[in-house]
């Protein structure tokens, strides 16, 4: 029996936990969780589930969605599908399998109503959205996106894959808001096209820096106007790039935050300007016999009408300069 509706849009009781610092004015969240805190979290994840059901077209996709979110949160060490459709009860490993390759689900339709119930949770005017990126470490070589780059998670290059997520935070809790995958530029080499059709990336998948990716979540999310915050919050990275500065000056009313290189260069004090006056024809009247201005204005040509000479259309020609006589020269001897 799932819980009913009304107990998952309504606003939980406020946590205090202490505070990390004595006299700060904002209390953080601690985990310090026992085993009485997560009873019954499994009918709340089938609840939660509940809220997404019509973003599937049938039931048998949305009930294999579900088992492996259950998955997900499961102990097991290593969570790939077969793994978590043995360890999930009524798991099946083909459907499964099948579910997160070929069965199509509304994302978008399932993102908005998750940022609904993040608003009804934890939605605030004073709320901070933030936008960061995280590696996940990977052994093989079959997953999207897959390369040697720089993963966070360890502080150094390692095959990895890459996400660029936004984060929103209040008082009243934070949560993950959205993610876009980072596909290395390599990947849209020839040398990556067979990876490319056996991944099933689109066509239409052009290669994007974190922090354009960065960028365009800021935009869907101001955009959507589902989730209230007052704050933007982002590092160096995304400090250092035009797209991603533009998208915040868009979003107005809120404040940014945002990290620039130590080494960027700026004015401590705003620079004296002076507007220069406007050139005017009788400020240079004097100068118009110069033989260089002269020079100059020959140069254009007017502008004639006239016809075309097989067509018989009528047009715009410039006039043929005139051919200039030379001198001959008095032959030797």
């Amino acid at each position: 029996m799932l819980p009913p509706k009304a107990q998952i849009t309504t606003r939980r009781q406020q946590r205090l936990p202490a505070h990390r610092t004595e006299g700060e004015g904002f209390s953080i969240p601690q985990f310090d969780l026992t085993p009485r805190d997560v009873d019954g979290f499994l009918g709340e994840l089938q609840a939660f589930h509940d809220q997404f059901r019509e973003c599937f077209a049938r039931s048998e996709p949305r009930e294999h969605f579900c088992n492996y979110m259950v998955g997900q949160c499961s102990v097991l060490e290593r969570k790939s599908i077969e793994p978590m459709a043995l360890h999930v009860d009524g798991g099946n490993i083909r459907g499964m399998q099948r579910c997160m390759s070929d069965d199509v689900w509304d994302e978008d339709t399932m993102r908005e109503t998750y940022h609904g119930l993040v608003a009804d949770e934890m939605g605030d005017p004073q709320g901070v959205l933030m936008v960061d990126e995280s590696g996940f470490v990977k052994k093989g070589m079959e997953s999207v996106g897959v390369a040697r780059q720089y993963c966070g998670t360890l502080g150094k290059v390692e095959k990895s894959q890459v996400g660029v997520f936004a984060a929103y935070a209040s008082r009243h809790g934070y949560a993950l808001v959205d993610k876009r995958l980072f596909i290395p530029e390599q990947w849209f080499s020839d040398a990556y096209a067979e990876r490319r059709h056996k991944c099933k990336v689109p066509d239409e998948v052009a290669f994007h820096t974190k922090p354009q990716l960065a960028a365009a979540m800021v935009r869907a999310i101001r955009s959507e106007g589902r989730l209230p915050f007052k704050y933007l919050v982002a590092d160096c990275l995304y400090g250092n790039s035009p797209d991603f500065l533009d998208a915040v000056d868009a979003c107005v009313g809120v404040t940014s935050l945002v990290a620039v290189p130590a080494e960027t260069r700026c004015w401590l004090q705003r620079p004296l300007t002076r507007r220069k006056p406007l050139r005017t024809k009788e400020r240079y009247a004097p100068n118009a016999c110069d033989p260089r201005r002269r020079r100059r204005r020959s140069r254009w040509r007017p502008w004639r009408r006239a016809s075309h000479p097989r067509a018989g259309i009528a047009g715009w020609s410039r006039k043929a300069p005139k051919a200039r006589s030379r001198m001959s020269l008095p032959a030797n001897g």
